[in-house]
C-alpha cells in the first residue's frame, strides 16, 4: 500500500505505528481544455477585473471577505503562526457504537496498516473493536489541518473516517417538519413495508457498474476509429405517479417477477439489471390502474389530511 502519512495511533499507554493510505479513488476518464483551433492545453491565468490584466502568481496573496467586496489580506507568515502543531499521532479520544455516527459526517477514507513489528497490537486492537461493536474517535492533523477521525474494523483491517465538523453539515430541520407532517394509512405503510422487502438483499457492490464511466470511454474507442457520434435526444422527465397505492402494488409485482429463481433466472445480476429497465413501464401501469382506483385514491387523500 503507498504511504501518504505515517504515525501511531495513540490510546491510553499504547501506541501501534501506522502507515495511512488512501482507500478510495475514482478512476473516469479525465478530460483536459483544449484550444480549439490547435487542439492543444489551453493554461488558466490569474486576471485582476480591478487592473484589467493579467497578474502574476508572485503578486497575489490570500484575503478574507468581510463584506461583500471588502477583503481582510492575511500573510503566509500570519497562517503559519496559528497552523496546528505538525504532529504524526492519531489520538483516540474515546469509543462509540459507529451506528451512532451518521454517515453524512464521513468525508474521506483511508487505510490503515501496521507497521513492521506493529501487527499483533494493531491486530488485538481490530479483534477488540470487532467484538465489543465499537470504533474510536480521535484527532489526526493531515495536510497542515486537524481533523477528527473515526477508525472503525473492516474485515481484520482498520478504515479511517474523516469526519465532517458539526458546523460543516448543513441542517436538515426544514425537511423533516415538512416530513414530519405527512400521515400515511396503515394500507399504504403495509404496502410499502412489503415493496422493501421484496427488494431486500445482502449488499453487493459488483452488483454496480459506472455506466457512465463505460459510455464514455466506448465514445472515445468510437471517435477515434473515425465514427460520427449522433448526440442522443435527452431523456423525458419522470411523470409524477397519480395513484400511490396503483404504483406500490406494480412495483411488489415487478419485484415478484424478478425475484430469484432455483435456476438463478431473473435473480441473477443480468435479471435484476433488466428489472431495473422495466421501472418506468411499471410506473406507467400503475397510472393506468389509477384509473380503476380512483375512488381508492380519493380516501387515502382524505385519510392524509386528517
Amino acid at each position: 500500500m503507498r504511504s501518504i502519512w505515517k504515525g501511531t495511533i495513540s490510546f491510553g499507554l499504547v501506541n501501534i505505528p501506522v502507515s495511512v493510505g488512501i482507500a478510495t479513488q475514482r478512476t473516469d476518464p479525465k478530460f483536459r481544455t483544449l484550444d480549439r483551433e490547435t487542439l492543444q492545453p489551453i493554461k488558466q491565468q490569474l486576471f485582476s477585473p480591478a487592473r484589467g490584466e493579467v497578474v502574476d502568481r508572485e503578486d497575489t496573496i490570500k484575503g478574507y471577505e468581510v463584506s461583500k467586496d471588502q477583503f481582510l489580506p492575511v500573510t503566509e507568515e500570519e497562517l503559519e503562526a496559528v497552523a496546528v502543531e505538525r504532529r504524526r499521532t492519531i489520538d483516540l479520544v474515546s469509543f462509540v457504537d459507529v451506528g451512532e455516527i451518521d454517515p453524512v459526517f464521513y468525508d474521506r477514507s483511508y487505510y490503515l496498516e501496521p507497521q513492521d513489528g506493529a501487527s499483533k497490537p494493531y491486530a488485538l486492537l481490530v479483534e477488540a473493536m470487532k467484538r465489543t461493536g465499537k470504533a474510536a474517535v480521535g484527532k489526526i492533523v493531515m495536510s497542515s489541518r486537524e481533523h477528527v477521525v473515526l477508525l472503525r474494523p473492516a474485515g481484520d483491517a482498520l478504515v479511517a473516517e474523516l469526519l465532517f465538523y458539526p458546523e460543516d453539515v448543513r441542517p436538515k430541520e426544514e425537511i423533516d417538519e415538512r416530513v414530519r407532517e405527512v400521515q400515511v394509512t396503515d394500507q399504504e405503510l403495509g404496502m410499502a413495508n412489503q415493496l422493501v422487502e421484496s427488494l431486500a438483499r445482502p449488499f453487493d457492490p459488483a452488483e454496480f457498474e459506472n455506466e457512465h464511466k463505460r459510455e464514455t470511454l466506448a465514445l472515445i474507442e468510437r471517435k477515434l476509429s473515425g465514427e460520427e457520434v449522433p448526440v442522443q435526444a435527452e431523456a423525458p422527465a419522470a411523470e409524477p405517479v397519480p395513484d400511490l397505492m396503483a404504483a406500490l402494488k406494480a412495483s411488489i409485482d415487478q419485484a415478484r417477477d424478478a425475484a430469484p429463481t432455483a435456476d438463478g433466472g431473473s435473480g441473477s445480476k443480468e435479471g435484476r439489471q433488466k428489472a431495473g429497465t422495466q421501472s418506468n413501464s411499471g410506473v406507467k401501469r400503475a397510472g393506468k390502474a389509477s384509473e380503476d382506483a380512483g375512488a381508492r385514491s380519493s380516501r387515502a387523500k382524505s385519510g392524509s389530511k386528517s
